[in-house]
């Protein structure tokens, strides 16, 4: 539509689109719920006032609100478990309008064909999917991945894709404070765009060091202290509240009119005693302000209910409780909304051979063991008999061809294991993640998820008792979300069956192999004290 034609219509000269009559819309730049008629005319909103232009469509919004569309300001779609397409389809019903995603999972399975994945989906989406360029491919030198180290040339590159935002979650701090050239040299191709920290208790000289290489958020606070510590910083800090990580208890007095997904987050903000406004703001219009996607230069702006802003918005029955009632991408109803798929040869990534017995043994006597908290992805370190109660096996298992040797360990919290869990999902670099007391039953569960392109599944007395494939890039599944879901509830009951203690266990399992999150974990080189920044002996001196 011509800006000329748009300004006909804001004028009441010509019909919109649609029109929300007699709403209750988020003013996010007052902080203020106002009365009026919201009117939409080629995807932008043109109008919101009393009396506006009548519409082919209209909507009676008497005693209901409107609220601009959720923005998901950091979003791994790989561990949704599900393709783009039907992550887009599956967040657009709870409100998320925009997702601005890190793609570094897959990119560390498949390298810059991941990255390349993600930017040509992203075109094709429901939602307005953004891609941030992984910039940690592999995090560290500690692990190996699939997809060889991406470096800031090729970033810079599939930087100029139109969906293309910034440059995703920096994770290597070391390489960062210590003056990594490759780091530097990240940062420096992304100068004039948005750059994502992940900087875990980070506090003091060096938080103000990170600061200063132009790291704007950071998703990995825990305590409320070391978030403020960041704000002061002028880190944005993104209240996380995953499948494991669970950080919003802690970080919900943060939220004020001046900082800022989901229906979720947001209810649970509201119950905190959090004014709704504030929460609704916090959840888009903020953001979209950090991202540049709601500033005058922006070609498309979004995050707010005002003319000129692209027609995002939720349609609630309650505001309080978020009752959603209908979702709006562009001014078109959700259910209108097509989610396209593309087509991607995946393959069996699964290049790994199921271990000897005799290589899953680790080291016995007094050893180092992980210690998982649930709800949390931090661990604690303890030393203990290899053998006392509550202590199982955890091995990692390299499943990109390279023919290393699994690297073993212990693990303490996941209960007393009568079978074995194994996981393709193992964050970073994904390699396979098996967890069990006995080496047998751990690789019978390798074994099928080898054979079925990865996955997730539970293993007693020989024999598979449920599993979830997840062929592409054994990261994702083809199926609909709702099987997924299905088999996912099956997974933790079968996971309870065997002893397991922990609420998610295969995400839980996933975040063990992640070397730079504090304060032990187990990768395919080794035991990692991630305080040291180095692999130590699973003994204990």
């Amino acid at each position: 539509m011509s800006l000329a034609a748009r300004i006909r219509v804001a004028r009441g000269l010509d019909v919109a689109d649609l029109v929300v009559r007699n709403v209750r819309f988020l003013d996010v730049f007052t902080g203020r719920f106002l009365l009026g008629d919201v009117a939409v005319s080629g995807g932008t909103i043109v109008s919101t006032r009393t009396g506006g232009p009548k519409g082919l469509r209209t909507v009676d919004g008497t005693g209901k609100w409107l609220v601009p569309g959720f923005i998901d300001a950091h979003v791994h779609v790989e561990s949704s478990l599900l393709s783009p397409w039907s992550f887009s389809k599956t967040v657009l019903a709870c409100g998320t309008t925009t997702a601005i995603c890190d793609p570094h999972e897959l990119a560390n399975v498949q390298g810059e064909r991941g990255l390349a994945f993600f930017l040509a989906a992203a075109e094709k989406t429901g939602i307005d999917l953004r891609v941030m360029m992984s910039s940690c491919v592999p995090a560290t030198t500690m692990e190996t991945n699939g997809g060889g180290s991406i470096e800031a040339d090729v970033l810079a590159r599939l930087a100029t894709h139109p969906k293309a935002l910034g440059l995703a979650e920096l994770m290597n701090v070391p390489g960062i404070l210590h003056g990594d050239p490759g780091m530097l040299a990240k940062l420096e191709a992304f100068t004039d765009r948005p750059k994502d920290g992940h900087a875990p208790l980070l506090r003091g000289h060096d938080l103000a060091a990170y600061a200063c290489a132009g790291i704007t958020s950071c998703h990995e606070s825990s305590e409320l202290d070391e978030a403020r510590e960041k704000v002061e910083n002028g880190i944005a800090v993104w209240i996380r509240e995953g499948s494991v990580a669970k950080d919003l208890d802690a970080l919900y007095p943060l939220l004020t009119a001046e900082n800022g997904h989901l229906d979720h987050l947001v209810r649970k903000a509201i119950a905190h005693g959090i004014p709704a406004p504030i929460a609704f703001r916090a959840a888009s219009y903020g953001p979209a302000l950090h991202y540049g996607l709601a500033g005058p230069s922006t070609r498309e702006r979004i995050g707010a209910i005002a003319p000129g802003f692209r027609a995002d918005f939720i349609l609630l029955g309650d505001a309080d409780t978020v009752a959603i009632e209908q979702v709006y991408r562009a001014g078109i109803p959700a259910s209108e909304i097509a989610h396209e798929s593309i087509n991607f040869d995946h393959g069996n990534s699964m290049k790994a051979s199921v271990p000897e017995a005799v290589d899953l043994l680790g080291p016995s006597g007094s050893v180092h063991v992980i210690g998982v908290r649930p709800g949390r992805i931090l661990t604690d370190r303890h030393v203990m008999a290899h053998d006392a109660p509550g202590v199982a096996r955890l091995t990692v298992v390299e499943r990109h061809g390279h023919g290393r040797r699994p690297a073993n360990g212990y693990v303490t919290g996941f209960g007393t294991l009568t079978g074995a869990i194994a996981s393709s999902v193992g964050h970073d670099c994904h390699n396979l993640v098996a967890v069990g007391t006995d080496v047998e039953e751990m690789r019978v569960a390798m074994r099928a998820l080898i054979e079925v392109g990865g996955g997730f599944v539970v293993v007693k007395d020989g024999a598979v008792l449920e599993m979830l494939p997840l062929p592409l890039g054994g990261l994702m599944s083809l199926a609909d979300p709702k099987e997924v879901e299905t088999k996912l509830r099956a997974l933790r009951a079968a996971s309870k069956a065997i002893g397991c203690e922990v609420p998610e266990p295969f995400l839980q399992l996933a975040f063990l192999s992640l070397p730079v999150i504090p304060s032990l974990k187990l990768t395919d080189h080794g035991l990692v004290d991630v305080d040291l920044f180095k692999i130590i002996d699973v003994r204990a001196a």
